[in-house]
Formats: structure tokens, C-alpha cells, sequence
């Protein structure tokens, strides 16, 4: 993740992007509550009066570092919890303990009742596969009983999704996939020559990348390196981007990284 200054040059150094954008993603790849700097992140985002969201799997959201969350006025935050019990949630979230995201949430929820906070907008997610997807009901059950804001239900994204996949749902409205009459798992539906991601905003890595969208998780595609505002006007105005962007338009499924993507097609369950 960038560190405080460089979001700073991108904000308000020359070009700065702060009076264009309205919404800051503070996520990536990797847990943002490790990164020590994260809360001045959050604080260079609300001084450019963005709406900043991030997304955590509470293992670190101890009650010091709850306190600290809510008074860095960060808007949302998205708690991943999948799953209502250690087994199931560690069949997806390898090594996780179920009990430092329920204390967690606990923490953050206590912090913002006692500065008397109205934010940040507490949203447990749950990302739902074969191993966890009978835990729905109880999810959501328990989201109400700890009174997190929202819960939001997510489908998964496979790699090879194959016949037998663990994280394949029985529940065909809880998955992306469906199987063809010839024993292929693909898309539910078809990859259309379109993105809105391209001109909506990008990713911007630790180092300065600008990739196009999420999906890009290795920087493959990538279209420079941005130092300040003006840096990053180039890129998103350079040839590169445009020809990417032509190429989303006309032969999407030529790009790797685009085969396997859910955008622009109903996912949410």
C-alpha cells in the first residue's frame, strides 16, 4: 500500500487529483492493518473530503487499535468473516481464528458507540463457498446480533473451477459458474466487450504501479508509475491506457486477466 506521503502527492501535489475523485479504496492485496501508517492514510483521504473505504480480516482490531479505526473517521469498513464457526472459516481463510474477527468487530462496534460515532459503516462480508455456504442463515443471524451496519453476501472467483472443487456451492445462486451440457464450468454469463472499470478509476500499487482494475493482482498490465497528480493525468491520458481500453472494447477475452471476470455480471447473491 502507498505510504501517507505518496497519497498526498497524488492528492494535492501538482495535477492533484483531490477535487476529481470522490471515493478512495484503501485495499488491495494483503491486510491494510498491518501497513503502520495506515490510519494517516485514511486521515490524507478525508482531508481531500473523499468517502475512504478499506477492507480488513479483523485480526488485528484490538481495542487500542479499534479506538484509533473510528478516530481516524475512515467511512466504511469491511469486515471478511466466512463463516459462523472455526471450522468452516478456516477452510477458507487458512490459520484464521474466528474469534479475532468476532472480537474485533466487538471492538470496533464498542469504540464507535463510546466516541459516539457515526462512522465508519461496519459491513460484515462473507464470502460464500461449498465449505461455508450452510452457514448462511447463522451469518446472518449473528450479524444481526453483534449489530454491524450491513452484511453483504459474496460470490467466489475460481481459478479452474472444476467438477468436485471444494469451493464450489451446491446453491447455483450462490456461485458465478455454471456447468455446460459438456462438463465445462465457465461464466455464467458471457464476457461482453465492456468494462466500466476503465474509465471509472484504477489501482494504484505501493511502488507507484497504475493497473487498471483488482483483478490485475501481480501488476501485470501495467500502465506506469505515478509520482504526484500529473504523473498519473499521463498515464490515464497515454496511449497505452487508450489501446488497453480499445482492446476491453473489442476482444475482452483476449486479455488474461478479463476470462475469469465477474464484472458486468450479476454475482451478488
Amino acid at each position: 500500500m502507498l505510504n501517507p506521503d505518496r497519497l498526498s502527492d497524488l492528492l494535492f501535489g501538482p495535477g492533484g487529483l483531490a477535487q476529481e475523485l470522490v471515493y478512495l479504496n484503501l485495499y488491495f492485496q494483503g491486510e491494510p492493518y498491518l501497513h503502520p501508517g495506515m490510519d494517516d492514510l485514511v486521515r490524507v483521504g478525508k482531508k481531500a473530503k473523499l468517502y475512504v473505504s478499506t477492507s480488513t480480516n479483523a485480526h488485528y482490531l484490538n481495542g487500542a487499535r479499534a479506538e484509533a479505526i473510528v478516530k481516524s473517521s475512515i467511512d466504511r469498513l469491511i469486515i471478511s468473516i466466512d463463516g459462523a464457526e472455526q471450522k468452516a472459516y478456516s477452510s477458507y481463510r487458512i490459520g484464521g481464528r474466528l474469534e479475532k474477527v468476532l472480537a474485533g468487530t466487538r471492538a470496533v462496534l464498542t469504540a464507535k458507540k463510546r466516541l459516539k460515532k457515526q462512522t465508519p459503516h461496519v459491513v460484515w462480508q462473507f464470502l460464500v463457498v461449498g465449505t461455508n455456504e450452510h452457514q448462511l442463515g447463522r451469518l446472518r443471524q449473528m450479524a444481526a446480533e453483534y449489530g454491524v451496519d450491513e452484511f453483504v453476501v459474496k460470490t467466489a472467483q475460481i481459478e479452474k473451477p472444476e467438477d468436485g472443487h471444494p469451493l464450489l456451492t451446491d446453491n447455483p445462486a450462490l456461485r458465478r459458474y455454471d456447468r455446460s451440457p459438456e462438463g465445462l464450468w465457465t461464466l455464467r454469463n458471457p464476457l461482453l466487450n465492456r468494462c466500466w472499470r476503465m474509465w471509472q478509476g484504477a489501482v494504484v500499487t505501493w511502488d507507484g504501479k497504475v493497473v487498471p482494475c483488482c483483478f490485475d493482482k501481480d501488476a501485470a498490465h501495467t500502465m506506469g508509475i505515478a509520482k504526484d497528480g500529473a504523473g498519473f493525468r499521463e498515464i490515464w491520458q497515454s496511449q497505452r491506457y487508450h489501446a488497453f481500453r480499445r482492446a476491453i472494447l473489442t476482444n475482452r477475452s483476449g486479455i488474461d486477466m478479463c476470462r475469469n471476470c465477474s464484472e458486468g455480471t450479476q454475482v451478488w447473491a
